[in-house]
């Protein structure tokens, strides 16, 4: 969730590590009229999609996220998974 995001500035929305190495992240890039969510794997863009509005993003970055998640990716800052 984001706490508190600029109208303008860009916004990591989460970052990711796989175990053996890998790292992705995704980021919020708001404008006045569309946002752009954009995703990173090991500091490469892999992607950039354009939304009308910011929720709606950060809605598909959750959905991404999760399903990293499922493929055994794990956040950053956690315990590992037993």
């Amino acid at each position: 969730m984001i706490a508190r995001m600029e109208s303008s500035a860009p916004t990591v929305l989460w970052r990711l590590f796989r175990p053996g190495g890998g790292r992705a992240r995704a980021v919020l890039l708001p404008a006045s009229s569309q946002a752009t969510l954009t995703f990173f794997v090991d500091d490469v863009l892999d992607r950039a999609e354009n939304y009308e509005a910011a929720d709606i993003a950060v809605f598909r970055a959750d959905d991404v996220k999760r399903s990293l998640l499922a493929d055994g990716w794990e956040e950053e800052g956690q315990l590992p998974r037993s």
